[in-house]
C-alpha cells in the first residue's frame, strides 16, 4: 500500500495542478515577479496590494475576496472602500504559501508537494478559505491532499512533519503535527518483513538523507529490511516533532530496546560532542558530526556544532548561546522520554548524557531522575564515563559527589531488588549471585575511580573516605586496589599528619591484601608504621594457616595461594609505574624474608626449649627446700652439740660420777 508506485501515482493525480473554477471575473494570462514583488498579467489594473514580509503582491479584491474570509473582514471592519494596501506578516508560510493560495483564487493550476502542502494549508485556515464562500475551497483540497496522499506515504509524512517546523502554532492546531507523526509510528511499528515503501537507511556517517534520491537510495524489495530502518528518517526532526513520534511508537508498543536504539541514534546526531570522549573537542571532530546536522527553522538558527565553542572555551556571543539553548532543549527533552525499562539504553550513553547536562545546566529534577537511570545500570559503567569534571564552583577536578551519588543511587537499587517479595523463591540464588557479581564489579570500579581523583591534591580526605566506605565489606574480595588507591593518595598528599595517615588507612582491610600487595606494603614508607605492623602480622597468619592445612591435607599450600598468583598480573596492570618498582625491589627480598621467618622460628624454639629446662630445675630446687626445712634444722642443732662436747672432753678429763651421769644421759637422751 506505501510502495514509491502508489506515491508516483497520486502524484500523477495531482501532478497536473489543482484546478478552480474560472468564474472569477479576471482573466489573466499568468503571475511574474520583478524582485520582490508579483504581478497578474491582465488587462484590468491591480487594485490591492498585499504586504507579506519584504514581498509585495498586486492583485485585484474580486477573486481574493471571493474565496477568504479573512480579507473579507479586513476590508469591510475598516470601513474605508478605498483600502487598496493590506499587511499580513504573520501569515503562515509567508510568501510562498500566499502565492500558491492567490493562484488558487484566481484559478491557476497549482501542483501540491509534500514540501508546500502544510503551509498551504494553514495559510488557507489563516485567510480562511473555507466551503461557506465557496465549494471545493483551498481547505478542502488541502486536507484531502493530507489525508488520502501524505498519510499513506512513509516518505511524504516525514517531509511533512519536517516543513511543519516553521508553522508552529498552526500545524499543531490543525493537528498535522499529530496525524504525521502516528502514521510514522504506525509505518515503524509494522512487521519489517512487509515494509515495501522506500526509506533511506543507514546513511554513511557525514552525509544527511537527500529526499529526491529516495527511490534510489531505498533497498531492494527482496533485500532483508533491518529492525532498524526507520532511524535515519526520523532522526532528521526536529527535538519536539521527534519526541511525538517516539511517544507515539511506544503507544503502538515498540520494543524498548529498539526506542532506546533510536534515542541514541538521534543523541549522537544532533549533538556532536556526546561522542567525544574528552571534555574538549576537536575542531576536525566537530566539523564532521555537525555535517549531519540540520537547520531546526524558525528561531531556533541552526544547530551545527556549536557545543565546542563553550567546551573549548570560546567566545560567548550570542549564536553559541542560542545553541547552548537548543541543546540544553534537545537533552532535557531526550531525558524524558527515554523508556523506564533497565537497559534501554547503554550505560555509557547515560553518563555522556549527564556530563553534557551538568556542563549545560539542565533542570535538576532532570538531571536527578538520569542520575537514578545511572544507578540501575553503574556496574557497567567505565572508568573514562566516570571522569566527569566538576562544573560547579568547586577546587576538585573531578565531580566526586556525583560519583558518590550514583553509588548510592545503585545500592539503593540493589537493596530494593533484594528486598523484592515478588521475586520468585527458585531464582533468589541467582539473583543473589548476580548481586555479589554486579556488586564486586562496582567496588573494582571505585577503587580504579578513586586511585585517578586521588593524584588531585585538592581531594579532601573526608570525600576519598567516604566514597571508599560507602561499599559494605562483601563487595570487595581483595583490596589490592583499594591499597593502591590509599598509596595514591598519601604520594599526592605529602602534608597529611600522622592521625590523617592512620585515619586513611582504615578503610583498607589488611587481610584482604595479596603476597605482592603485601611486600609492598611492607617496605612502604608512606604508611604509618602501625599498618605496616598490621600488614606483617596478617601476612604471617596467612603463612602459618597454609602450612598447618598442608600438613593435614597436600597440596593446600598450593591451593590456598593460587588465587593470590592469579590476581598479581591483574594488580600489576592497574598499578602506576612508580609502584611496579616498588614490587620488583619487593620481590628480590622474598627468598631473604622467608628464611628471616623461619630463622625467627628456630630461635623461638630453642627459646622456648630453655625455657622449660629453667623451669624444671627451678622446680626441683623448690621441691627439695620445701620437703627438708624441719630436719634439717635438727641436723644441725645434733651437729653443734657433738662438735661442743668433743672441744670440752679434749680440754678436761672426765671423773667417774661424771662418766655415769654422762651414760645416763646418753640413755635418756636415746629413749627419747
Amino acid at each position: 500500500m506505501w510502495e514509491s508506485e502508489s506515491e508516483t501515482a497520486a502524484g500523477r493525480e495531482y501532478g497536473g495542478g489543482v484546478h478552480t473554477s474560472t468564474k472569477h471575473g479576471v482573466k489573466i494570462e499568468g503571475f511574474y515577479q520583478r524582485e520582490n514583488s508579483w504581478f497578474v498579467s491582465s488587462d484590468i489594473p491591480s487594485d490591492l496590494q498585499v504586504q507579506i514580509g519584504e514581498a509585495n503582491f498586486h492583485l485585484h479584491k474580486y477573486p481574493l475576496l471571493s474565496r477568504s474570509g479573512k480579507l473579507n473582514r479586513i476590508l469591510y471592519d475598516s470601513r474605508n472602500h478605498d483600502l487598496n494596501k493590506i499587511s499580513m506578516d504573520d501569515l503562515p508560510g509567508g510568501a510562498e504559501a500566499f502565492e500558491l493560495a492567490s493562484k488558487f483564487c484566481y484559478g491557476v493550476a497549482i501542483d501540491l508537494t509534500a514540501s508546500n502542502i502544510s503551509g498551504l494549508r494553514c495559510a488557507a485556515e489563516y485567510l480562511e478559505m473555507t466551503e461557506d464562500l465557496e465549494e471545493g475551497n483551498l481547505i478542502f483540497k488541502t486536507e484531502a491532499f493530507l489525508s488520502y496522499v501524505v498519510l499513506s506515504s512513509w516518505r511524504d509524512s516525514i517531509v511533512v512533519l519536517k516543513s511543519s517546523e516553521k508553522l508552529s502554532p498552526w500545524a499543531e492546531n490543525l493537528q498535522i503535527v499529530r496525524r504525521c507523526s502516528e502514521s510514522i509510528a504506525w509505518k515503524a511499528c509494522a512487521n519489517p518483513k512487509g515494509i515495501r515503501w522506500s526509506y533511506t537507511g543507514r546513511a554513511p556517517k557525514g552525509s544527511s538523507p537527500k529526499w529526491n534520491e529516495m527511490k534510489d537510495s531505498s533497498p531492494s524489495r527482496n533485500q532483508l529490511v533491518p529492525p532498524d530502518w526507520w532511524f535515519e528518517d526520523v532522526s532528521i526532526l526536529r527535538i519536539d516533532h521527534f519526541v511525538r513520534v517516539i511517544t507515539a511508537i511506544k503507544v503502538k508498543g515498540m520494543r524498548f530496546e529498539l526506542i532506546g536504539a533510536g534515542i541514541m541514534h538521534y543523541a549522537t546526531k544532533w549533538l556532536p560532542g556526546l561522542a567525544a570522549n574528552d571534555t574538549a573537542i576537536q575542531g576536525e571532530e566537530t566539523s564532521n558530526n555537525s555535517s549531519s546536522s540540520f537547520s531546526s527553522g524558525g528561531d531556533s538558527g541552526s544547530w551545527k556544532g556549536g557545543l565546542h565553542l563553550i567546551v573549548a572555551g570560546g567566545t560567548r556571543d550570542e549564536t553559541s548561546s542560542l545553541q547552548t539553548k537548543d541543546q540544553r532543549m534537545v537533552i532535557e527533552s531526550l531525558i524524558s522520554i527515554i523508556p523506564p525499562q533497565k537497559d534501554c539504553v547503554s550505560c555509557s550513553f547515560l553518563l555522556r548524557l549527564l556530563r553534557m547536562a551538568n556542563m549545560l545546566k539542565v533542570a535538576p529534577a532532570l538531571i536527578t531522575d538520569l542520575e537514578k537511570r545511572v544507578g540501575m545500570q553503574f556496574e557497567q559503567a567505565t572508568l573514562s564515563d566516570l571522569l566527569i569534571p566538576c562544573y560547579e564552583k568547586s577546587e576538585t577536578m573531578y565531580d566526586v559527589d556525583l560519583v558518590q551519588r550514583l553509588l548510592e543511587h545503585f545500592l539503593v537499587q540493589e537493596q530494593t531488588e533484594g528486598c523484592s517479595p515478588s521475586r520468585q523463591s527458585f531464582s533468589e540464588h541467582k539473583h543473589v549471585g548476580s548481586n555479589l557479581n554486579a556488586k564486586a564489579r562496582v567496588a573494582r570500579l571505585v577503587d580504579s575511580y578513586l586511585t585517578e581523583v586521588s593524584r588531585d591534591r585538592y581531594l579532601s580526605l573526608t570525600k576519598f573516605q567516604v566514597l571508599a566506605e560507602a561499599l559494605p565489606e562483601s563487595a570487595r574480595v581483595s583490596d589490592d586496589g583499594l591499597y593502591r588507591a590509599i598509596d595514591s593518595y598519601l604520594k599526592a598528599h605529602p602534608t597529611l599528619t600522622e592521625h590523617e595517615r592512620k585515619r586513611l588507612c582504615r578503610v583498607m582491610d589488611c587481610q584482604k591484601l595479596s603476597i605482592d600487595a603485601c611486600m609492598h606494603a611492607a617496605q612502604n614508607e608512606r604508611l604509618p608504621l602501625r599498618v605496616v605492623v598490621q600488614v606483617l602480622f596478617s601476612e604471617q597468619v596467612k603463612i602459618s594457616n597454609a602450612l598447618a592445612n598442608s600438613s593435614l591435607k597436600g597440596g593446600g599450600l598450593d591451593s590456598q595461594y593460587q588465587p593470590m598468583v592469579t590476581n598479581r598480573k591483574t594488580l600489576l596492570e592497574g598499578t602506576p609505574q612508580s609502584f611496579q618498582e616498588g614490587w620488583t625491589t619487593a620481590k628480590k627480598d622474598i627468598n631473604t624474608l622467608k628464611f628471616e621467618l623461619e630463622s625467627v622460628k628456630t630461635k623461638y624454639l630453642e627459646l622456648q626449649h630453655d625455657m622449660e629446662n629453667l623451669q624444671k630445675n627451678f622446680d626441683k630446687i623448690m621441691k627439695q627446700k620445701h620437703t627438708s626445712a624441719w630436719t634439717s634444722g635438727w641436723k644441725k642443732l645434733s651437729k653443734l652439740t657433738k662438735m661442743t662436747n668433743v672441744e670440752n672432753h679434749d680440754m678436761i678429763p672426765p671423773t667417774s660420777e661424771e662418766q655415769n651421769k654422762k651414760t645416763t644421759r646418753r640413755w635418756r637422751n636415746s629413749i627419747s
